[in-house]
């Protein structure tokens, strides 16, 4: 069974919620890992410009004087995306973070976006898992002698949940890793549903979709499975062709995260605020669909994903979220969010492969 920590955010006078995230830390441990000249990637996700819901500056902040304190070399990270935004390149995607506060004065170091320029630079490390040989992971990240996330959890169109799982596997792949993780996932449309609008047409990077008599059509050669069109749909008409292929995704995220963390120290903080029903990675959020909950750490990539999913399930629904539009009595709220996913598929797994326990204990400070 493993250890999970908690707090919530409730702060006064004399203890802030950035001195409490600090408390909480080291309740869990994260001082028994010896620091000392290491370098130290703290992978966090920037969020894309536009999108209000990422992790503030001023938490990475804590986690970096932490870091440094105990001797270690810090920087944040993450890798670039497979579509059109803010984040498609080194140089982007480094103007989208410090626009977004991950500037050096506020969080204490650098920023190093680990597959380089164009999302090339990445170092295979061998998996040999049941879908992964060898992934392709960004080579900052590859490189690091101990690895901290920081994770912003939320609903996923895909996925189901993001967590400590999706920021490692598929936040650390690099622009080709992210394409064999998503290789199965080829969307298609709806045609009655369809209203012709173009936004999915908008947003995809690899001209895969095509609007023809107000209708679009998606030519799977040219389409990378990266979901963006799923989610900007305003008619619900895009849906992956089958559940298999957001199965496997999460399995294949699964084999990646491990292929991150394998033979290093690693610690994972996970926080359950602003709980969108989208990824961090559009251009907007929707309102949340549950009140904030609090911050969790552990050593346990696995087990800090299903406590923060489960806390999330015991909270009230927000009114007027999408959410309260689209659950069932009795349903898990991720998998009433984005239908046809299931966030289990990716915490069953990796526990299976041996990354962590669905199995946990969980302190309250």
């Amino acid at each position: 069974m493993s250890e999970v920590f908690f707090t919530d955010l409730k702060s006064n006078d004399e203890e802030s919620v950035l001195s409490k995230l600090k408390r909480l830390v080291k309740l869990a441990g994260i001082e028994k890992i010896d620091f000392k000249d290491k370098f130290v990637a703290i992978k966090i996700h920037f969020g894309e410009p536009g999108n209000m819901a990422f992790i503030r500056a001023q938490y990475a902040r804590v986690i970096v004087d932490l870091v440094l304190e105990n001797g270690g070399k810090a920087f944040l990270t993450d890798s670039n995306t497979l579509y059109v935004g803010g984040r498609k390149n080194a140089l982007d995607h480094l103007e989208s973070a410090y626009r977004n506060g991950f500037v050096p004065y506020v969080t204490g170091c650098h920023v190093l976006i680990a597959d380089g320029l164009r999302g090339t630079d990445e170092k295979l490390v061998f998996v040999d898992g049941e879908y992964v040989k060898n992934a392709k992971i960004g080579k900052a990240i590859a490189d690091a002698d101990i690895i901290i996330s920081m994770n912003h959890f939320k609903g996923h169109e895909l996925t189901g949940t993001g967590g400590a799982l999706k920021n490692l596997g598929m936040g650390s792949g690099s622009r080709a890793g992210k394409m064999e993780m998503h290789s199965l996932g080829k969307p298609s449309v709806y045609v009655k549903k369809c209203v012709g609008c173009g936004k999915c047409a908008g947003v995809c990077a690899h001209n895969a979709i095509t609007i023809d008599a107000k209708k679009a059509s998606i030519n799977h050669e040219n389409c990378v499975g990266c979901g963006r069109c799923l989610a900007i749909c305003p008619m619900d008409a895009i849906m992956a062709d089958f559940n298999q292929a957001n199965d496997v995704l999460n399995k294949k995220i699964a084999e990646y995260a491990k292929a991150v963390v394998v033979g290093k120290e690693h610690f994972h903080i996970n926080f359950v605020v602003d709980v969108s029903p989208a990824c961090d990675c559009h251009a907007c959020n929707d309102i949340p669909i549950v009140s904030d909950v609090g911050i969790f750490a552990s050593f346990d990539p696995v087990a800090i994903d299903v406590a923060s999913a489960e806390a999330v399930n015991q909270q009230a629904i927000i009114p007027g979220s999408v959410l309260e539009k689209k659950h069932k009595v009795g349903e898990d709220y991720f998998d009433s969010v984005s239908k046809g996913t299931n966030w289990r598929v990716c915490t069953d797994y990796s526990s299976k492969i041996g990354l962590g326990n669905s199995v946990y204990k969980l302190i309250k400070m």
